[in-house]
């Protein structure tokens, strides 16, 4: 079997979302979503759809849709699909970007999938069949006791945990946007007491603050309270090119620091971090590398008894849960979420979403070849944008 053509179809969706630059709800939003197409001499196609910030419920841009079709199309046209550690491998010595080449892994691991017959957590040698899921919140939902309301609104939904992403740029004081101060710590640390105190003992929270505290001082004064509030984790409090302020905090501190959630370099940087004890746990996702850059991470996790959660939603990262143990990679990272936004609205171009939640807080694997897309191509080429 060999590769005859990589293609990117670029069209207009809509879902619901949070404009966290003015704190609202933006329903039926407009949103320009990709699927990326390899196909084969033999009929056969791989699919990933996305490659944006939000990982697949956002399309790639322009920039990486043409480095995808020109000079990534040109190294792998003939190759053999089936060779995705071989075209891996070309793709990092070739500094393709990480966001080029993990819509190329994922395309092309969905194709493994498809010939095998079987879904790609089977494919990997299949550990779980579902997986816990957590709520995660966009940040800027509003004042702290939003957070408090919102996190009782999804402990009656059935999740057993619930993330806070805080204030990012954005003055809970004024209610307005600010370039100058990320985060205010009062408020976080109001919020995070009232998120407690509001779902009780016996739910799991964890705290993002997506690299916004400016000093040490702040982040482990902040890190001291969530310890007293029995938090699961502290994710990437800091700047992630500060390695040795992280060092000092896994030092400082007995919460779990996770990170680094987006620093580039894949399962090298990763490594590294693990290393020099920068971190307690790791965080990774499919825009970093693939389904194989993830995958791998998740070994090196394992290898060195130390966890792996996987970052955000999706069909990739989901199934790449499917295929490691809760030893290692424990919880789903479902939403984002905010009040008013319908997270499990079915997207138009689908026939169903990668990860329904059931009564009892899981998500299971889907079970269709590949990754799991049962694609409704009618919506997909009445709202085509052309190139």
């Amino acid at each position: 079997m060999k590769i005859t053509d990589v293609r990117v179809i670029r069209f207009r969706t809509h879902a619901d979302r949070w404009d966290i630059g003015h704190a609202r709800l933006k329903p039926g939003a407009e949103v320009h979503q990709t699927i990326t197409c390899i196909d084969t001499d033999e009929g056969l196609t791989g699919y990933f759809l996305g490659g944006g910030k939000h990982g697949d419920q956002d399309g790639m841009g322009p920039d990486e849709q043409r480095l995808i079709e020109g000079q990534v199309r040109d190294m792998i046209l003939g190759a053999d699909p089936l060779d995705r550690e071989l075209i891996w491998k070309w793709m990092w010595v070739r500094n393709i970007p990480e966001v080029a080449q993990s819509v190329i892994d994922c395309a092309l691991w969905d194709l493994a999938g498809r010939h095998a017959g079987l879904p790609v957590y089977k494919l990997m040698g299949g550990a779980r069949d579902k997986v816990p899921a957590y709520a995660s919140t966009y940040p800027n939902i509003g004042q702290p006791q939003v957070y408090a309301e919102h996190a009782l609104e999804c402990q009656a939904q059935g999740y057993k945990a619930y993330k806070i992403h805080p204030h990012y740029f954005w003055n809970p004081e004024t209610g307005q946007p600010t370039n100058g101060r990320p985060s205010n710590i009062r408020h976080d640390i109001e919020t995070i007491n009232l998120v407690r105190e509001a779902v009780g003992p016996d739910m799991v929270l964890m705290y993002d603050v997506w690299g916004t505290y400016h000093t040490i001082e702040e982040t482990i004064k902040v890190g001291r309270e969530l310890e007293k509030l029995d938090f699961a984790w502290f994710e990437h409090p800091m700047p992630e090119y500060r390695v040795e302020s992280y060092r000092r905090l896994c030092r400082e501190l007995s919460i779990p620091i996770l990170a680094p959630e987006i620093a580039a370099g894949g399962v090298f940087t990763r490594a590294e971090w693990i290393l020099q004890g920068a971190s307690d746990m790791s965080r990774m996702d499919i825009r970093r590398g693939g389904v194989t850059g993830c995958r791998k991470t998740a070994v090196v996790c394992e290898a060195f008894g130390q966890r792996c959660e996987i970052h955000m939603a999706g069909w990739g990262n989901l199934q790449v849960m499917g295929a490691t143990s809760e030893d290692t990679s424990e919880w789903y990272e479902k939403g984002l979420l905010a009040p008013g936004v319908n997270y499990d609205a079915p997207h138009p171009y689908l026939k169903r979403n990668c990860d329904p939640m059931d009564a009892e807080g899981f998500v299971h694997l889907p079970q269709a070849p590949g990754l799991g897309y049962e694609i409704i191509w009618d919506h997909i080429d009445d709202n085509r944008i052309a190139a």
